[in-house]
C-alpha cells in the first residue's frame, strides 16, 4: 500500500502513482509605509495541494475502474483524510481535479496504458462537517461491489 484517500487504497493493482507533489503557501500581508519597506503581518496557513501523478497498464497494473472509483469520491465534493503507507498522515483533501489520458488501445476500444493526475487540497481538520461518508452507492463505487 502506498497511501490511502478515504477508502480508496493507492497500490500497484488499482493506481500506483509515480510522482508526488505537494505545494505549500503561507498567507502574508503587507502594508505600505513612507520611507521604508513595507511592514509584513504573518496571515497563517495557505493553500496546501498534492498532485499524485502516474500511469497504469491495465494488463499487469489497476485500470479504468480504479480511476472511476476516484471520480465517484470526487463527484461527492467531500473531504477525505489521505494516509501515506508509512502512518504519516496528511489531513483531510478534497478532491480539486483529475485528468486522465489513454493511448495504446485495444481492438475493442479499451486502452492498455493509461496516464492520470490527480489534484487535492487540504481542509482545516476542524471542518468535520465535510468529511465524507459511505452510503451505499459510494461504497459499491469504492469497492466494485454490484448495485
Amino acid at each position: 500500500m502506498m497511501m490511502v484517500y478515504g477508502m480508496f487504497v493507492f497500490s500497484l493493482s488499482t493506481a500506483a502513482y509515480q510522482d508526488f507533489r505537494r505545494q505549500t503557501q503561507w498567507r502574508n500581508s503587507s502594508l505600505s509605509r513612507i520611507g521604508k519597506r513595507p511592514a509584513i503581518q504573518f496571515l497563517g496557513p495557505g493553500t496546501d495541494r498534492i498532485t499524485l501523478a502516474g500511469e497504469l497498464y491495465p494488463e499487469f497494473t489497476g485500470g479504468q475502474a480504479n480511476l472511476d472509483q476516484l471520480r465517484a469520491m470526487g463527484e461527492q465534493g467531500a473531504a477525505w483524510p489521505l494516509i501515506e503507507g508509512t502512518g504519516r498522515m496528511y489531513g483531510l483533501f478534497t478532491m480539486d481535479s483529475m485528468d486522465e489520458g489513454s493511448d495504446r488501445h485495444f481492438r475493442d476500444g479499451a486502452a492498455s496504458h493509461i496516464t492520470f493526475s490527480l489534484s487535492l487540497s487540504r481542509i482545516d481538520d476542524d471542518q468535520r462537517e465535510r468529511l465524507g461518508t459511505i452510503s451505499g452507492a459510494a461504497l459499491r463505487a469504492v469497492t466494485g461491489a454490484p448495485s
